[in-house]
Formats: C-alpha cells, sequence, structure tokens
C-alpha cells in the first residue's frame, strides 16, 4: 500500500477577487456597453469569488494591478509573447513549487536526503533546467534523485503523477517520492474576443501542491486508479501552444459528456473493490467549473453537500489546473469527520477521466 505524507499547497501572496479580475478584463480590450455586461455576468457565474496570480499585486487602495498586460497598441496585439510568459512561467513556478515542498517535507517529517524519486506536473510552461532542478538545489534533494516529469496534461495531471509516485513505491519498497504539481495559469491571459479564451480568463489561477508518497502509515492511502478517454471527445477539451501564450478551447458539450458516462464506468470500477457509489464518504472533484460539478453531481446521483470541498476550493481559489485537487483533498483530510472511502476525480483533453480511490 502506498501512503500519501504530509500535503501541502503554496500559493502567491495576493488575492483577488473577481469584481478585480472582469474590471481588469474589461480595461485591456476596448467593448461596449452590452458586452461588458456579458463579461461580467459570465464572471459571475463562474461561482469563483476570489483567486491569486503571480503577476498582478495589490495596490495600497486594495486594487489589482498588473505591468504584465498592458493595454493593447492596437486591435492586432495579443499581449506579451509566448517568450516573454515562459520567463515568467521560469521564475514563479520556481518560487511556488518550492515554498510547497518545503512545508511538506516539515510536515512528514522526511529528511530531504531520503528523497529517491522527484515527480513533478506542470501544464503551464517549459524549462530546462526546470523547476524540478531547482528543487534539488533549494531543498538540498540527493543529486542522484530519481527524476520524472509529467508534462502538458492539463487539469488531471496530478491524477497520472500519482499513479507514476504508486508504481515507484510499489517497484521499490525504500522509495520515498515526493511529488509536486505547479501551474502559472495567469500568465496565459488571452486578448479579443474569443469565447474560449474568455471562458478560461475567467476561471484560471496560480498555485502548487506537493506531498510524499512511501510505505508506510500516513494520512490517507493510494489503493487504485482509473483512466479513461470518451470516444469522439477530441474537439471537448484542447490546450494549444500559440505565439502570445497558450490558448484553452472548452466545448459547451463537456458537462453532458461526463454526466453521460461518468456513473456507468466508476460503478464498475468501484465494484471491484466491493465498493458502491454511495459507500463513497469522500469526494474530490476537480472543479472545472460549476457546470463540471453539477454534471458529477447528477451522474452519480450525489448528495447536496457531498461536493462541498470541491466548490469551496472553486470559490476562494479558482481552477489552478492540476494542483486543484491536492487543494481539495487537503481540505478533506483536514475535517473531523469520517472521510474515506475517497475518490478523487479530474477531467482534461481528450475528453479524459482520471480517477483514484484513497482509503484509511
Amino acid at each position: 500500500m502506498a501512503a500519501i505524507l504530509g500535503l501541502a499547497t503554496a500559493l502567491p501572496t495576493d488575492s483577488f477577487t473577481q469584481d478585480d479580475l472582469v474590471k481588469h478584463a474589461i480595461s485591456i480590450s476596448s467593448r461596449t456597453d452590452r458586452e461588458q455586461q456579458v463579461l461580467e455576468r459570465l464572471y459571475r457565474r463562474t461561482e469563483i469569488q476570489s483567486r491569486r496570480s503571480v503577476i498582478a499585486r495589490l495596490t495600497a487602495d486594495q486594487k489589482a494591478m498588473t505591468d504584465f498586460f498592458p493595454a493593447p497598441i492596437d486591435s492586432s496585439d495579443r499581449g506579451p509573447t509566448t517568450a516573454q510568459r515562459m520567463a515568467c512561467y521560469d521564475h514563479h513556478a520556481k518560487q511556488l513549487s518550492t515554498a510547497s515542498c518545503r512545508q511538506t517535507l516539515i510536515e512528514s517529517g522526511v529528511a530531504a536526503k531520503s528523497i529517491t524519486h522527484l515527480v513533478t506536473v506542470s501544464c503551464t510552461g517549459f524549462a530546462a533546467p526546470g523547476f524540478d532542478l531547482n528543487l534539488i538545489k533549494e531543498l538540498g534533494l540527493p543529486r542522484s534523485v530519481y527524476r520524472t516529469h509529467i508534462g502538458f496534461m492539463g487539469c488531471h495531471g496530478t491524477m497520472n503523477a500519482l499513479r507514476v509516485a504508486q508504481g515507484f513505491v510499489a517497484a521499490n519498497p525504500e522509495a520515498n517520492v515526493l511529488l509536486c504539481a505547479t501551474e502559472v495559469c495567469s500568465i496565459h491571459f488571452q486578448y479579443g474576443r474569443d469565447p474560449g479564451d474568455i471562458v478560461a480568463n475567467s476561471l484560471f489561477a496560480d498555485g502548487a501542491a506537493s506531498l510524499i508518497m512511501r510505505r508506510s502509515d500516513g494520512i490517507a492511502n493510494y489503493v487504485d486508479s482509473f483512466s479513461y478517454v470518451v470516444s469522439d471527445s477530441e474537439d471537448a477539451m484542447g490546450w494549444r501552444i500559440q505565439d502570445n501564450g497558450f490558448a484553452m478551447s472548452l466545448s459547451a458539450k463537456v458537462p453532458q459528456l461526463i454526466e453521460n458516462e461518468l456513473e456507468t464506468l466508476i460503478g464498475e470500477w468501484l465494484s471491484k473493490h466491493d465498493l458502491s457509489i454511495k459507500q463513497i464518504e469522500g469526494w474530490s472533484i476537480h472543479p472545472g467549473g460549476p457546470r463540471v460539478l453539477d454534471a458529477v453531481e447528477r451522474s452519480l446521483q450525489l448528495p447536496a453537500d457531498a461536493l462541498g470541498d470541491s466548490r469551496a476550493i472553486l470559490s476562494e481559489y479558482g481552477n489552478m489546473s492540476s494542483p486543484t485537487v491536492l487543494f481539495i483533498i487537503q481540505r478533506l483530510l483536514a475535517k473531523q469527520k469520517n472521510r474515506f472511502p475517497c475518490v478523487v476525480l479530474a477531467f482534461g483533453p481528450g475528453l479524459t477521466i482520471e480517477a483514484a480511490l484513497l482509503r484509511s
């Protein structure tokens, strides 16, 4: 059994209300009064109250301010180049990942020098050497640590990383695996009027989360995983590298695809562990948005409060892509009530459904 120890998270310093962020979105584009009203409604419908960003700061009068996204000089201006965004990513991903992993080592009581494997996750940037090598330097990890990077897999990247970490633990009884998911989503703010860009602008935020996995007693045990690519869903969700950052495409049919497929898939998977959906005590569902959570709730016929932790993280921090499920697990574990068995769910380009089963 692979045990999870010392889960910790890290966030940029300043928190910005969704009202602040929609005002910023309006300020750097020329929009009619009608377009502004539509944008404001869209941001409200996300059910997000606040988000964190590495490229913004609060002024003395508590207003959001960023120099990274200036007002466009003309209608063809699409903001910073991908090269500029990657330089920003490299700097801030190192800071967030180091803060998260340092706290994880403290909480777990595991010495940095005893880490045998380092698994990193990110889809919002590329750099070599990257934040994995920076973690070796800053935390004092062994120079011989085995490194694996789970890159560009989207919001379900941490699910893949957990499976990789469990594989290392299964293969080596002495393995101590440090897993870190870090995303700097805010650098990919897109100018213009593309509907997909506008939706992404309204949802995504920055953050990092990490944990240690090994064979021992822990705060949770990783039991099994599940992966499924929905047929003919390639156009449902995408993440493309462009000249001015990465652009996300998100079809309106995603919630319906989830609702149609999920109950049968999860029910059959859980039955292999002599469990039913009704026997699951904890749910950690990646909050791609409120419609995704609603679709999961309807498909699995869950009680009204079952996804409370997922909705709370979405409201407080937005969609941070891959680290988000670990934020939810951290919140769920902090509660005194029974949390296990627990199912973790995330969705990504494909459309891909990834799940994990945790037990006490």
